[in-house]
């Protein structure tokens, strides 16, 4: 089992080379600015966009952002749509930064605090670091019932997996890439948040989170997870917990 090391924070610690993984699916009308919002963020190496079979016209949208020319930028076309997870683990294998963040390719999440997120895997006490909206970070009220369903299966993570997370469902997850490297990944669609913790868990390593703020979306503004993505959700904790 691999855990953190015991050693101190070492703050001069070199840092390391950091990939950002954007997953989009019809976000014609956020993808180009969060993707200059990224890039705008000087400890960001490498951003791979995994363009996950659009209708909306965001396929051309990447396609002119590729276009720009910024050598930082890689970007991949699924063929059709294939979900959040396969374009995710597209995304992993593009990647050659020493660390990875996810980025949804919307305005939810702030790429402003990748620093937070990259700074106790810098220092060297942490593998994994999950941003959560629970902490005490700035929060646009999030819709009641998609807050019980987050704060349940967490709680369900937590009793099945000996955890104590705030925010299991966070998009913002922060990891060394040898994490992903020999990590079989099933998950197409959303129940990737809960199998990549499980698998996290299950290899021992402990989860340092960090407050960080939310700005959720509505549905008629294009939200896409749907309160039955949470019994999916569910299901994939304890088949990885049973079966691992």
């Amino acid at each position: 089992m691999r855990h953190p090391p015991s050693n101190p924070p070492n703050p001069d610690a070199p840092k390391p080379t950091l990939s950002v993984v954007i997953p989009c699916y019809n976000e014609v009308n956020t993808v180009k600015e969060i993707v200059a919002r990224v890039l705008a963020e000087a400890i960001v190496d490498e951003v791979v966009i995994v363009e996950d079979g659009s209708t909306d016209g965001s396929r051309e949208v990447v396609k002119a952002i590729k276009a720009e020319g910024d050598n930082r930028v890689k970007a991949i076309f699924h063929d059709r749509n294939r979900g959040k997870g396969a374009a995710l683990v597209t995304g992993f294998r593009e990647t050659t930064g020493e660390v990875i963040i996810i980025q949804d390719a919307d305005f939810e999440y702030d790429p402003r605090e990748y620093g937070l997120l990259l700074r106790p895997i810098q220092e060297g006490v942490a593998t994994v670091v999950y941003g959560s909206r629970f902490l005490g970070g700035t929060r646009k009220a999030m819709n009641f019932w998609n807050m019980v369903a987050n704060k349940s299966l967490t709680l369900i993570t937590n009793i099945l997996f000996n955890a104590i997370l705030s925010d299991m469902e966070t998009c913002y997850k922060c990891f060394r890439r040898e994490v992903v490297e020999g990590m079989k990944i099933n998950a197409r669609g959303f129940e990737f948040e809960p199998e990549f913790t499980a698998k996290v868990l299950r290899q021992g390593i402990r989860i340092v989170e960090v407050p960080i703020s939310y700005y959720g979306r509505e549905y008629d503004e294009g939200k896409k997870i749907k309160w039955t993505d949470a019994p999916i959700a569910a299901f994939t904790l304890f088949r990885y917990r049973i079966f691992g």
